[in-house]
């Protein structure tokens, strides 16, 4: 780079740090970004923009999605987040254009929004007699079932659930983080970065903690001589330390260097040690020709809990290493990926961590990538991996126009988004068991270098399809929801047309996916499989059931896209209580609220409270923004 261009380049980047600067502290655009015309915007968002946000890729929200944004949280996205490679040739005009364009004529001045803060004291965080549920899992073990002393919620109490209370989180679109439960506060992170800490039974606010980046992540509790810590991840790879009972920040760390690093999974706390699982956006990155990829590898980061320091890091592949030029001359790299999206494992058992991963990013693919995994606790050596989908090296490259980063073999990309559930078989021996994108479910013996005990199809498999975010386990069951879902091209003028790929307007088929089974933990053998109820005429629905599994003694959770929780007998898969999130809520806080859909963080029930986020927004589903608490008759 010459001199000049050093001076031009760093002249941009302060100019925009200004305006970044200046949009987060007014929460609007300048003034002179009404002289940008709304041709002009939207020109650019098609010719920069649309082909992603328009073409079916996934984890790209559409036009209509974008427009439920607040304007300061599109530019930071494109002047500094997770957008910031696409929008690295765009002028600041250029960038308040398109943001003009999606949010249309500047919205009247927003009223304050009412005090929700706690007018009394809660009960003592410490207090152990409290009912919990901490953390992505219940336990370490990640098997998301709560006993009955915890859940406090029977059978019979599961069909009186109504709605008790409502809470909205401002601005944001997403509502991707489940709830923690512990000490009688809700903690609970958002798109917009805000971590809260709620009043359990009324919904309060305790505390507001802001992260700046979005919190995905549940919320891990502690304790120790300081007394009760909250840990998470957020979207720029950063873990994070709070007070539990003030919001105050202990510590803060930043787990891996690589700039496509992001913490999607929940840190799993054992004897003061916390196992933070890193995934990346350099899948979404590679749509770019120009970006020179793949260097990420997924990893889990073991870091002490009092201070942050990083103890070992154990990388799921041996470092990238230049491989070919793409057809503009970029150098590409490999092997990459191997992404840890989901909260690891602990088996203290045998001093190791189990974890599951994404596919690779470029070829050749790596062995480790579509696996179960295994680290050795004390120094992250990897001790073995059993890889179940071979040769699957893909990024969104291959689902765009822009296809010079794609891999020569492009993928059928069968990630594990679930993390691997530890269970006891009734023979002596113990099972990893998780699901895959594939549509597979798989148990591996982790004391035989996990040699695989059963395999089992519940699901056709594809990109968005298979198992996506998690499933359950109570003594002898595990409880498995399927995704598969469809796209279907639709005539362009047809209504309820939400995507458009490479031309071909899509929109959510309504016939494809979903269903529930429970399958025997020892063999692998369906107990009982209830299909989706179905979508009827409803506009924009899929039967698609992505959302995590939760579990209690005597009924199953099941959240889908078309934004319904419904509740399954647990000895016979009947449906036994069925809510439709998707509507407009009056909420605690005061914020303006609805539902959407459910995919992502499952249900959590502690106290005789059920809690779960409402609202996905994702190639075509339902935008939401709403914490839900429901308790037997609402009271």
């Amino acid at each position: 780079m010459t001199g000049t261009a050093r001076r031009r380049s760093g002249c941009t980047l302060s100019a925009r740090l200004l305006l970044g600067v200046g949009i987060l502290l007014t929460g609007v655009l300048p003034d002179h970004a009404e002289e940008a015309p709304n041709s002009r915007g939207e020109a650019l968002y098609r010719t920069r923009c649309a082909s992603c946000h328009e073409g079916g890729v996934t984890r790209a929200p559409d036009a209509n999605a974008l427009r439920q944004f607040r304007p300061e949280r599109m530019s930071f996205a494109l002047m500094f987040g997770m957008m910031s490679q696409q929008g690295r040739d765009l002028s600041q005009r250029e960038i308040q254009a398109i943001v003009r364009y999606l949010v249309g004529t500047a919205p009247e001045q927003q009223q304050p929004l009412p005090d929700s803060t706690c007018s009394e004291r809660g009960p003592a965080l410490a207090d152990a007699s409290l009912p919990r549920w901490n953390g992505w899992g219940v336990d370490i073990a990640q098997h998301r079932f709560q006993p009955a002393a915890m859940a406090q919620l029977s059978p019979d109490d599961v069909p009186r659930l109504k709605l008790k209370w409502a809470f909205g989180f401002p601005g944001d679109t997403r509502a991707y983080a489940q709830p923690t439960v512990w000490g009688g506060r809700v903690f609970v992170g958002s798109a917009g970065g805000k971590v809260y800490a709620l009043d359990a039974r009324l919904g309060c606010q305790r505390w507001v903690f802001d992260a700046g980046f979005g919190v995905r992540t549940a919320i891990t509790i502690g304790e120790d001589e300081r007394g009760m810590t909250a840990y998470f991840g957020d979207q720029r790879g950063e873990t994070y330390a709070l007070d539990a009972e003030s919001g105050k920040l202990l510590w803060r760390r930043r787990v891996d260097a690589h700039a496509g690093a992001v913490i999607t999974g929940a840190p799993t706390l054992a004897n003061n040690v916390l196992y933070v699982p890193v995934s990346s956006v350099e899948e979404v990155l590679a749509i770019d020709p120009r970006y020179s990829c793949c260097t990420f590898r997924g990893l889990i980061a073991a870091l002490d809990a009092r201070t942050g320091e990083v103890l070992w890091r154990g990388y799921v592949s041996p470092p990238a290493q230049p491989i070919r030029l793409n057809e503009i001359g970029v150098q590409l790299f490999g092997p990459s990926g191997g992404a840890v999206w989901s909260s690891p494992t602990v088996d203290l058992k045998t001093s190791r961590i189990y974890a599951t991963t994404g596919d690779s990013y470029l070829d050749p693919a790596s062995t480790t990538s579509d696996a179960f995994v295994a680290f050795d606790l004390g120094t992250g050596r990897l001790a073995w991996s059993r890889q179940l989908t071979e040769g699957d090296a893909y990024n969104i490259a291959c689902s765009s126009q822009y296809r010079a980063n794609c891999p020569g073999t492009k993928g059928p990309d069968f990630d594990f988004g679930s993390s691997p559930m530890l269970v006891d078989l009734p023979d002596g021996r113990r099972a990893l068991i998780a699901g895959q994108k594939s549509g597979m479910v798989y148990a591996l013996d982790p004391d035989r270098d996990g040699a695989i005990i059963w395999q089992r199809r519940v699901g056709l498999g594809s990109t968005l399809g298979g198992v996506q975010w998690g499933s359950a386990a109570d003594d002898a069951n595990v409880y498995v929801a399927v995704s598969d879902v469809g796209m279907k091209a639709v005539p362009p003028a047809a209504a309820g047309a939400q995507k458009s790929v490479f031309g071909i307007p899509m929109k959510l088929d309504p016939s494809q996916g979903g269903g529930l089974y429970a399958m025997n933990q020892a063999t692998g053998e369906i107990v009982w499989h209830a299909a989706h109820p179905g979508c009827g005429d409803r506009p924009g629905c899929s039967p698609a059931q992505s959302a995590a599994v939760t579990a209690i003694p005597g009924v199953v959770f099941s959240g889908g896209l078309d934004g319904h929780l419904r509740a399954y007998a647990a000895k016979s898969g009947e449906i036994i209580w069925d809510v439709d999130t998707m509507r407009d809520y009056a909420t605690v806080n005061g914020v303006s609220a609805h539902g959407g859909s459910l995919d992502g963080p499952g249900p959590v029930i502690a106290g005789g409270i059920l809690y779960v986020n409402s609202g996905y927004t994702n190639y075509g589903t339902a935008p939401g923004n709403v914490l839900l608490a429901f308790t037997v008759d609402g009271q």
